[in-house]
């Protein structure tokens, strides 16, 4: 099966915000953020976001990246299944 791509338009304070809602859902395998240019600021695998002990710095770094411009694009690849991912469910 292929992941769904979702492109979502979001302004700096609502970032951070943002991808925390999406790492929750499960379902999230890759985050990528761009800025308003195309540029890409940061990737984050789902299995590295996944895991407690990084989440918070990821966080931390994606607030710091608010910061530097208006706004970004966030882009989500998912399972289309909807559930946790193959790396997800192998980490449980």
């Amino acid at each position: 099966m292929e992941d769904i791509v979702e492109e979502i338009k979001v302004l700096g304070h609502e970032l951070a915000e943002n991808v925390r809602k999406m790492i929750h859902e499960g379902n999230v395998r890759r985050i990528i953020i761009r800025d308003e240019k195309g540029n890409t600021f940061v990737e984050i695998p789902v299995t590295v976001a996944a895991a407690t002990a990084v989440f918070a710095p990821i966080l931390a770094a994606v607030g710091a990246l608010a910061t530097m411009a208006a706004k970004f694009t966030v882009v989500v690849e998912k399972n289309p299944s909807g559930g946790p991912s193959q790396a997800q469910q192998e980490q449980t």
